[in-house]
C-alpha cells in the first residue's frame, strides 16, 4: 500500500482552515495525504479551540516545528497575506520542506493549465484553459479565472472575485471579494483590488484599486 503523504498547514486562522476543508475533501477523494497537524506563531485562543474542535493538533510556532527532522513533511501555507506568504515559503524550503498543491475536488481545471507548486484551490472554483500559475498562488471560493490568464508568484484571489481571460496578474496582489478584472488588463504587483471593485485598465504597482470603474491615487 502506498504510503500517504504528510502535510502540515501553516497558520490557524481562517484560511489554513479552509486549506484544511480542501485537504480533507481530497481525502474523501481518494487523496493519499495526512495532515500531521498545523503551525502558527501567534494563534488565538479561540483558533486553537477550532483546531482541537476538529482534532487536529497543534505544533507550535514554526520555529519550534523547524526544530525538528521534518523535510520529509510537505507543507501547506495556510496564510492569506501574499508578503507574509512569500516570506514564510521562503523559510519552510530553506528547512528543506517541499510544499503541497491542495486543489477542491469541485473545482473544475481546464485543460492545459497548470497550476504551479503550492497552491490552494478552494471549493467550487472554475479555471478555465491554459491559465498558467506561479508559486503558492491562493484561490478562494467560487472564483473563476478565464482563458489565457496569468497569476504570477503569491497572488490571492479572494471569495466570488472573476478574472477575465488574457489577464496578467502580477506578483503578490489581493484581488478582493467579488471584484472583477475585465479581459486582456494587467494588474501591477504588490497592488490590491479592493472588495467588489471593477478594474477596466491596467494597474501598476503597488496601488488600492477601489470604485466601478475602479481607480486609484497614483
Amino acid at each position: 500500500m502506498r504510503a500517504s503523504k504528510q502535510v502540515v498547514v501553516v497558520g490557524a486562522s481562517g484560511f489554513g482552515r479552509e486549506a484544511l476543508d480542501v485537504i480533507q475533501a481530497m481525502q474523501g477523494n481518494g487523496t493519499s495525504v495526512e495532515v500531521v497537524g498545523v503551525v502558527d506563531d501567534a494563534p488565538s485562543l479561540v483558533n486553537l479551540e477550532r483546531l482541537a474542535d476538529r482534532q487536529v493538533l497543534y505544533l507550535g510556532t514554526i520555529e519550534e516545528w523547524l526544530a525538528n527532522d521534518v523535510s520529509h513533511i510537505s507543507f501547506v501555507l495556510g496564510i492569506g497575506n501574499p508578503d507574509v506568504r512569500r516570506r514564510l515559503a521562503e523559510r519552510m524550503e530553506s528547512a528543506g520542506m517541499s510544499p503541497f498543491t491542495a486543489i477542491h475536488p469541485s473545482a473544475i481545471i481546464g485543460s492545459r493549465s497548470n497550476l504551479g507548486p503550492g497552491a490552494v484551490v478552494c471549493a467550487g472554483a472554475v479555471i478555465a484553459t491554459n491559465v498558467q500559475f506561479g508559486q503558492y498562488v491562493h484561490i478562494n471560493p467560487n472564483v473563476t479565472i478565464g482563458h489565457d490568464a496569468v497569476l504570477h508568484d503569491y497572488v490571492s484571489i479572494n471569495p466570488a472575485a472573476v478574472i477575465s481571460g488574457e489577464v496578467s496578474i502580477q506578483n503578490e496582489v489581493l484581488v478582493g471579494a467579488a471584484a472583477i478584472v475585465l479581459q486582456n488588463l494587467t494588474v501591477g504587483e504588490r497592488t490590491i483590488v479592493g472588495a467588489a471593485a471593477l478594474v477596466t485598465k491596467n494597474v501598476p504597482k503597488s496601488v488600492v484599486v477601489t470604485g466601478v470603474p475602479g481607480a486609484w491615487n497614483e
